[in-house]
């Protein structure tokens, strides 16, 4: 068509609205993201490792306030009972002397064997760890029952600290249960 002044108007075929002519952008690759939505992103991502970060803080909370095991040697053998506490991540031995006490705490990574020593009344249980000076710990006059469940409850902490699965999803009990199914090794007394 032409008007007077001998210019031509060309009418398109079609109009568009805003969310085609997006759309068609995008499909060229010329759409780049708004910064609106750059940081929505950015947020999000923020959020979700904060959410994964309050989830491993608790479970690391819980699993460092469960004793699982706590044995003692027997009194009038040992004037000063010595105590074994068996946690989720690790093992804590308080020694005991006449007027001063020793605290070891041994992380279930760094125990690289745990042997019991059995005669007719009284177990003796040592624990070889990589990080001590002297390497072992020994606790002598403890109960023959309760120093192998202990030693069970040990082997399987290490077994899930191998395979690094989370413990904080079980119940005290649960997780006692499986750590005595792990440790199937009998003991001749």
């Amino acid at each position: 068509m032409k008007d007077q002044k001998g210019s031509v108007n060309v009418w398109p075929e079609k109009l568009y609205t805003q969310r085609e002519v997006d759309d068609l952008l995008e499909e060229k690759g010329d759409s780049r993201p708004s910064l609106a939505s750059k940081v929505e992103q950015e947020t999000q991502t923020a959020n979700k490792q904060k959410r994964q970060d309050d989830r491993t803080v608790a479970g690391l909370v819980k699993r460092s306030n469960r004793i699982l095991a706590s044995i003692s040697s027997i009194f009038p053998f040992d004037i000063f009972p010595n105590i074994i506490n068996a946690e989720d991540g690790r093992i804590t031995i308080i020694q005991r002397h006449l007027l001063s006490s020793v605290v070891h705490s041994v992380d279930i990574k760094d125990i690289s064997n745990v042997f019991i020593n059995t005669a007719f009344f009284f177990s003796q249980l040592v624990i070889i760890s990589n990080t001590f000076e002297d390497n072992e710990i020994r606790i002598k006059f403890l109960r023959p029952k309760e120093a192998i469940l202990i030693r069970s409850i040990i082997e399987g902490l290490r077994v899930f600290e191998r395979k690094q699965i989370d413990t904080s999803t079980y119940t005290k009990e649960e997780l006692i249960s499986k750590l005595e199914e792990l440790s199937t090794t009998t003991i001749v007394m």
